[in-house]
C-alpha cells in the first residue's frame, strides 16, 4: 500500500479539496482508504469554548419578561 500526506481544506460546501498533484497520481475508479487526522483544540480553545456554550445557554433561559427585574 502506497501513502500520500499532504494538507487539504474543507470547503463551505463540506468538501475536502485534494491537491491536483496528488489526483494526477491516482487511477481512476481505484478504491483507496482516507484517514483524516484532524488537529485537536488546544486547552485555551477547549476553555473559550465552554465559556461560549454556557454564556448561550444562560441567555436562551433570558425572557423579555425578564426585564423588569433591571427597574428595580
Amino acid at each position: 500500500m502506497k501513502a500520500y500526506e499532504f494538507p487539504a481544506n474543507v470547503t463551505t460546501e463540506v468538501k475536502i479539496e485534494l491537491p491536483n498533484a496528488v489526483l494526477q497520481q491516482l487511477a481512476n475508479n481505484q478504491q483507496v482508504k482516507v484517514i483524516i487526522l484532524v488537529n485537536e483544540p488546544t486547552e485555551e480553545q477547549e476553555e473559550a469554548d465552554w465559556h461560549r456554550f454556557a454564556a448561550e445557554q444562560l441567555l436562551k433561559g433570558y425572557s423579555e419578561d425578564d426585564a423588569i427585574c433591571d427597574t428595580i
